[in-house]
């Protein structure tokens, strides 16, 4: 049981790493270089979203995200007793991949956190907004026969890539407090990182129960998910 624990850990660690490293490392290199601009740094992430659930989907669920794991575990999708591990191997893979993108490219935006443009309180509706929109298509895909379960990293990535297209330019479009915890405790920029903490679990509460509910199904208990 252990040993199958550390490898769903290892999972979600290298996912969040690249999800980060790629991520964040795209809103750096476009700020150093302007090849990319917003639409290539959106796209980025999308894709490095497609990747990880392509790649360890099957072995670690590809949560990547602190807010997932905890609204999976509210629909009873996914149990609390894993779910705390798995916080702590998402946290765990974002400020190092974070702390390589800084030494290897320098103090450039931040480190690819996530600030907002105006007001945090227009950063936190839009964030929560953002992430009740991930999660609706999170738990369509991942939990719902019904629904085209070979799309899965598709659906996401591309619903990843729409949400930072036109949200990244008000909140960051972060969805994700892991994403945004790295860059900023790398960076020491934490004067909104509650936003990005709390708005995207609030969020993504709101869209799995919201799913829940229009799916007119009873969901599986955390012990079938096992």
């Amino acid at each position: 049981m252990t040993s199958h624990l550390s490898r769903l850990l290892v999972a979600e660690l290298i996912g969040t790493f690249a999800l980060v490293f790629a991520g964040c490392g795209a809103v750096m290199v476009d700020a150093k270089t302007h090849q990319l601009g917003h639409v290539g740094v959106a796209i980025s992430f999308g894709l490095v979203i497609m990747f990880g659930i392509y790649a360890v989907g099957h072995i670690s669920g590809a949560h990547f995200n602190p807010a997932v794991t905890f609204a999976f575990a509210l629909t009873r999708h996914f149990p609390w007793s894993r779910a705390v591990a798995y916080w702590c191997a998402q946290l765990t893979g974002a400020p190092v991949a974070a702390a390589l993108l800084r030494g290897s490219l320098g103090d450039v935006a931040h480190t690819g956190a996530t600030l907002p443009s105006g007001s945090q309180g227009q950063s936190f509706l839009w964030e929560l907004v953002l992430s009740g929109f991930l999660m609706f298509v999170i738990l369509a895909v991942a939990t719902d026969t019904r629904a085209v379960g070979e799309a899965a990293a598709i659906a996401i990535g591309g619903t990843i890539g729409l949400d930072a297209m036109f949200g990244g330019p008000i909140s960051g479009a972060s969805m994700n407090p892991a994403r945004s915890f790295g860059p900023a405790i790398v960076s020491g920029d934490l004067h909104a990182l509650w936003v990005y903490a709390v708005a995207p679990v609030i969020g993504t509460s709101i869209g799995g129960l919201a799913y829940q509910f229009v799916r007119g199904e009873h969901p599986r208990t955390a012990e079938d998910s096992t």
